[in-house]
């Protein structure tokens, strides 16, 4: 279950879980713990996420500088074959296939049984003993190598070096298996100018690049310093080359306690940049795809694009106090870095305190090795540290508050209640100390960083907490704990440098009345790992791990309590309303990619736009939320209703509503007054387009006017067209007065919906005999109304047409309807009210998606109004009030008759049981209820019907 929720937290993190592979098979618990142990496996070693673990098996590894054997275990992937002693820090050893020429079984004797011997190209040789299938293992390693590459060999393939004829290295050929994808399968592929991608790039010639660090550069013209310091320096340099002529140089260097000594001895500046890529796995990256950096940057350079204008914005405030980053040379280099990974990683982008750090990488390093540095920081070593919400971070944040709750208990209970844990940490985590520490002096963290990982980082901000407990104590305010610590950090220096002295930023800005005294780095590390040493990489996994739950959560709530704040005040509901409302309406939607048969909804959720747009639902998801929240139900009618409901609210006609769409909606229907509510019923029935037709046309006109303006007269400042397009752009304020007139057609449907809102109600037969009235009446209106549309004068009658009678004949006289009154129940009045309108049934539609959402007269049977009594009359049955079959078969809607708003509201208002039913509020709260309860009921079936469903199918 772990595991499981760690993939789908994963996906929320990543947002990948809308675009999850269908076709996959289920994880099952073999995938789950194969894709654990390639999680652990790629950790361990700084691998590339797409390596997948092969094997593992025991074994001992010769070990020339201690001479002798080291008991550990063996790994094998598609692209490495790596090492690590079962006593930690003892020996770790990686062998990128890449790097292998020779693989070949040794004699075995009684010291040394089934050994294998491995032969690099820089001639190291690595002795593997006590393998239980040697056979199979070297087998396995030759198959991984004859995938490898030929362009990454040179001259020779290691497997005709170990004496392996042509043909048996074609026999020998396995095809890969779809866990062995190459590496440059999963990079981005840089396209040219015409969208074709670019083969064999170069950089141009007239594009500048750093080749070598910038510090270098700038260290040109100072004079040599033969004092202390620099004796130091090379006595470092000194130590670093025989540790290298001892355990080895490059990526295959054997890996030991002593490598993490000098580590925390510090690096010399001249093999800096060479180690960090060492440590950190970007050599490797690097190897494997020569020229793609160049590649990116000819193809991001000149574009325009929100990351780059972020890019531009912050260069200048990258380590500004650098002469490095004082010039063109050193701001170009960092542009092209910064805009190439953009371009990369478009998910990320780019995101505030890269820059910081990407500066630090190009001292040291050339342009393309800081940009494979910055992959593994942002993809590797610091995951989801750098996007949009800092979520790496913010799960690092409450990692190192716990692991203050556990070693600083006194301080993290007053820490707490000044809450300064949650400010201080989250600047010391996104750039590694370097915005809050020397730079001389961080720049040693960065060491420690790239070769222990995270852990360093935690166990110096535990360090720094711990040297100022009794003062932090004694705190009464968060800002006097944040200068306590501001200070603090501003004052630890590194006493070994060589370079020139770079004054901190937030040194300048502090001042006090007495310097503090000075903290060394050296002692700050050390004591570092005397009291926190013992933390472990696999122990901070698992705190990760339970941090990103309560990460998720809040950035959920927060991601709610935003889109609550953006629509509270356009809506009538209540702030817990609202809440709940969009819980049910975002999980309706996430419920749909993984139990909707569709995937619709992974292509609809797009996580870059703001979080009122991230979640939309479709017509079919509106339909269901309609049914279980809406108050208008109309029985076998509350779908059609319901759809358009749908189209009126889809105001761009993407297909898909937004929640302030949803919401504005219900809204409508359960805090509207009377107005409002026959308001929203009378748009519902109106044509589609009817209304953005009259906004079209007045958009049009106003620009007629405006090209006449400027034909009669002269020019208008562009401050005058700016201020009419604003105009235009200004929502309209919609009155009763700007409804289109509903014609007969629409009216017959308006009754209709209205017939079956009241089929349930405790009064129906009130509401039936007020809506009969009401039909009536609005019917002569509209008769009358004719008169006047038609600019005073009446259409002559139509002698062609003899079978097709006007309504105003078949109107029934006031004192007829009211006898009927006495003898007949108020559905039958509705039945003649309806009658008076209708007309012949039309051929029967056969579409599915037709009959879903008709909304004409012919979704509707129809019979004469005495062949049948109207209590055994059907829901979805109208009455036709004719004389006989032929003028029933000839009767045809009026095209004259109209009818405005004003005219209905007023015509509802003289009746009280329709003033009642439309003034009544409703209860959402309950409906909420009910709807979560079905959810759990829908989410059970749909995992039972998917189970059985599997069962069949095999």
């Amino acid at each position: 279950m772990e595991q499981l929720a760690t993939i789908a937290m994963r996906q929320l993190l990543d947002n990948e879980g809308f675009a999850a592979d269908r076709t996959l098979p289920k994880a099952c618990k073999t995938d789950l713990d194969a894709r654990a142990k390639n999680e652990r496996y790629r950790a361990l070693f700084r691998l590339t996420p797409d390596e997948r673990l092969d094997g593992h098996t025991d074994c001992t590894l010769w070990t020339p500088f201690a001479k002798m054997h080291i008991v550990g275990q063996l790994f094998v992937s598609n692209n490495y074959i790596c090492f690590c002693s079962r006593e930690e820090d003892l020996c770790q050893l990686i062998i990128p296939l890449r790097e292998v020429s020779i693989v070949e079984k040794a004699d075995s004797s009684s010291v040394l049984p089934c050994p294998v011997s491995i032969s690099t190209k820089n001639k190291m040789t690595f002795l593997f003993a006590n393998l239980k299938d040697r056979d199979f293992l070297v087998q396995r390693i030759s198959d991984f190598l004859q995938r490898t590459p030929d362009k990454l060999w040179g001259d020779s393939h290691p497997l005709a070096l170990s004496g392996y004829s042509v043909s048996q290295l074609e026999g020998m050929c396995v095809s890969p298996s779809p866990t062995t994808t190459p590496l440059s399968s999963s990079l981005p592929t840089p396209t040219g100018a015409g969208g074709e991608p670019s083969q064999g790039r170069h950089y141009s010639p007239s594009l500048p690049t750093a080749t070598q660090g910038l510090l270098r550069i700038y260290q040109k013209d100072d004079p040599e310093d033969h004092g202390p310091k620099a004796t130091k320096e090379k006595m470092k340099e000194e130590s670093w080359n025989i540790h290298f002529f001892e355990f080895g140089r490059g990526v295959c260097m054997y890996r030991t306690s002593k490598t993490r000594e000098l580590v925390l001895n510090g690096i010399p500046e001249s093999l800096r940049g060479e180690l960090w890529l060492l440590f950190s796995g970007a050599q490797n990256e690097m190897a494997t795809h020569p020229g793609y950096y160049a590649e990116l940057v000819e193809q991001a350079m000149g574009r325009c694009t929100l990351a780059t204008e972020e890019i531009e914005r912050d260069l200048h405030r990258s380590m500004p106090e650098h002469h490095a980053f004082q010039n063109e040379m050193g701001i170009a280099a960092l542009r092209r870095v910064l805009t190439a990974y953009a371009c990369r990683n478009p998910g990320i982008g780019y995101c505030q305190a890269m820059n910081i750090v990407t500066s630090v990488l190009l001292l040291y390093c050339t342009e393309e090795e800081a940009f494979w540095l910055l992959v593994a920081l942002c993809e590797r070593m610091l995951p989801d540290y750098y996007n949009t919400r800092v979520v790496g971070a913010l799960v690092d944040q409450g990692v190192f508050e716990e692991l203050t709750r556990e070693c600083l208990p006194l301080l993290y209970e007053h820490m707490q209640e000044l809450g300064v844990i949650s400010t201080i940490s989250l600047s010391w985590f996104l750039t590694l100390f370097l915005s809050v520490m020397p730079f001389d002096s961080a720049v040693l963290l960065v060491d420690c960083f790239f070769y222990e990982g995270i852990k360093v980082i935690f166990q110096v901000a535990l360090a720094v907490l711990h040297a100022n407990m009794d003062t932090l104590l004694g705190c009464t305010d968060e800002g006097e704990a944040m200068t306590i610590l501001g200070r603090y950090l501003d004052n630890v220096v590194n006493k070994q440098t060589v370079s020139p002295p770079i004054p901190h930023l937030h040194a300048l800005l502090t001042s006090g009345d007495e310097p503090p005294p000075e903290i060394d780095v050296f002692q700050l590390i050390k004591s570092s790992y005397d009291k926190f040493g013992s933390l472990r990489a696999d122990v901070i996994e698992q705190m990760r791990f339970k941090q990103r739950l309560k990460v998720i959560q809040s950035l959920e709530d927060t991601a709610k309590r935003s889109v609550v704040r953006a629509i509270m005040t356009d809506s009538a509901f209540s702030i817990e309303e609202l809440e709940e409302l969009y819980v049910l309406f975002k999980a309706k939607h996430i419920m749909s990619c993984y139990w909707g048969a569709s995937c619709t909804a992974a292509e609809r959720h797009d996580p870059s736009l703001p979080y009122l747009e991230q979640y939309r639902i479709d017509l079919e998801q509106f339909c269901q939320l309609f049914g279980a929240l809406g108050t208008w139900l109309c029985g076998t009618h509350t779908v059609t209703l319901a759809a358009r409901h749908f189209r009126l609210l889809d105001s761009n006609k993407d297909g898909l509503i937004n929640f302030k769409e949803f919401v504005t909606g219900l809204s409508g229907m359960y805090h509207g007054d009377m107005t409002e509510k026959l308001k929203l019923l009378y748009k519902l029935h109106l044509p589609p387009g009817k209304q953005r037709k009259t906004q079209l046309f007045s958009v049009i006109a106003i620009r007629i006017q405006c090209n006449i303006v400027m034909s009669v007269s002269e020019v208008k400042d562009y401050k005058y067209y700016l201020r009419m397009w604003a105009k235009e752009k200004e929502p309209k304020i919609e009155t009763i007065k700007d409804l289109p007139r509903m014609n007969q057609e629409q009216f017959i449907e308006l009754c209709k919906t209205l017939y079956n809102m009241f089929s349930e109600d405790p009064l129906e037969q009130e509401l039936y005999h007020a809506i009969a009235t009401v039909a009536s009446l609005l019917l002569r209106i509209g008769e009358v109304g004719k008169k006047f549309t038609n600019n005073g004068a009446k259409k002559p009658t139509d002698t062609t047409n003899t079978q097709a009678p006007t309504l105003a004949a078949e109107l029934p006289q006031p004192e007829k309807e009211e006898s009927n009154g006495e003898s007949s129940s108020g559905q039958s009045l509705v039945c003649k009210a309806l009658a008076e309108a209708q007309l012949e049934t039309p051929p029967q539609q056969t579409s599915d998606e037709e009959v879903k959402d008709d909304t004409s007269v012919s979704s509707y049977s129809m019979v004469s109004t005495g062949s049948l009594q109207c209590e055994d009359i059907a829901d979805d049955t109208v009455l036709i009030g004719c004389a006989g079959d032929q003028q029933r078969r000839g009767s045809t809607l009026d095209g004259d008759w109209s009818i405005t708003f004003e005219q209905v509201l007023a015509s509802m208002l003289t009746e009280p049981p329709l003033v009642d039913y439309f003034e009544k509020k409703g209860d959402i709260q309950a409906r909420m209820a009910t709807c979560k309860m079905q959810r759990g009921v829908e989410r059970q079936v749909s995992s039972s019907s998917d189970h059985e469903l599997a069962q069949l199918s095999t």
